[in-house]
């Protein structure tokens, strides 16, 4: 498929998995294969890729390529698959999370503001639960929380009591019809800000995101060997917590766990003090990385 999507940080990414040739790898977010193709070039006849992918549309980006295991499956079900597929313990596992540019792109996928579409929202086209599904049944206290927690809407309450009210005349079945219900509630000069704020937090929701996000690291500092590297990019604050958490404590709340002489328990150690950062040149070229957070991990 033509530019599905551009790979942010490409050789950042690579060169936090410190690609050993003859390694195994795991590339849990496939999309356009710009990752995964990348570390083939790196992997020799012995080297083994798993790639996950839960959206139909990455299928069609799957080079011919022996090394490769393709993998239509949501990455919060990586140890059960590397299990089944031989391959505890990996060596590097690349997470590149959020949606694709190709993703926004499509118009019928409901994931962009720029387009009038049904309010679908869903990485895995095979779920029942759609955006226009979570407007059109939870209550409004769940969308409160919903708004709030996943868009830090400052106004998450009224908007939610607006949505349920509205509901009560007609279905919100669109992208349109949901900015008609919104109207008086986006702030002005701030619209495209609000609007992609209330939209990330409907697709966090329908693809439970966070959930998966956490389930995931836990199995990925369970699958590594010691010294394999987990490399993880995020575009939102809400991601790169959990991800800054698990890597610095093990776990995504509170402090980190002690054992009787007072050592730190935690799988995994920062390569970088710091999240690492797109370069200017690249945020020019692709706007999608100037969010981009990576962050690097090596099992202890």
């Amino acid at each position: 498929m033509i530019n599905y999507h551009t790979p942010v940080m490409l050789r950042e990414c690579m060169d936090g998995l410190a690609i050993k040739p003859d390694g195994v790898y795991v590339d849990v977010t496939f999309g356009g294969g710009g990752h995964s193709k990348e570390i083939l070039k790196s992997l020799n006849e012995d080297g083994r890729l798993l790639a996950f992918d839960q959206d139909e549309d990455a299928k069609k980006n799957i080079p011919d390529d022996d090394r490769l295991t393709f993998i239509d499956q949501n990455f919060r079900f990586l140890k059960n698959y590397c299990r089944l597929y031989g391959a505890i313990p990996v060596d590097g596992i690349l997470a590149d999370l959020g949606v694709s540019s190709h993703q926004f792109d499509q118009p019928e996928r409901g994931f962009s503001i720029r387009f009038d579409a049904d309010l679908d929202m869903r990485m895995d086209q095979s779920s029942s639960l759609t955006a226009a599904k979570v407007l059109g049944t939870y209550g409004e206290e769940q969308l409160h929380k919903i708004f709030g927690i996943y868009g830090e809407i400052q106004n998450a309450k009224s908007l939610a009591k607006t949505i349920v009210t509205s509901r009560l005349n007609r279905q919100i079945s669109t992208v349109s019809e949901f900015k008609d219900v919104m109207g008086k509630l986006i702030p002005r000069g701030k619209e495209n800000k609000y609007l992609a704020q209330v939209f990330q937090a409907l697709r966090i929701e329908v693809n439970q995101e966070l959930e998966a996000l956490q389930e995931f690291l836990t199995q990925a500092s369970e699958v590594l060997k010691p010294g394999g590297r987990l490399v993880v990019m995020s575009y939102h604050s809400l991601e790169d917590r959990l991800v800054k958490n698990f890597i610095a404590k093990g776990k995504f709340r509170g402090e980190v766990e002690k054992d009787f002489y007072g050592n730190e328990i935690r799988p995994l150690e920062p390569v970088t003090r710091k999240a690492i950062i797109a370069s200017d040149d690249e945020i020019k070229n692709n706007n999608r990385a100037r969010s981009a957070k990576l962050r690097v991990a090596v099992k202890v």
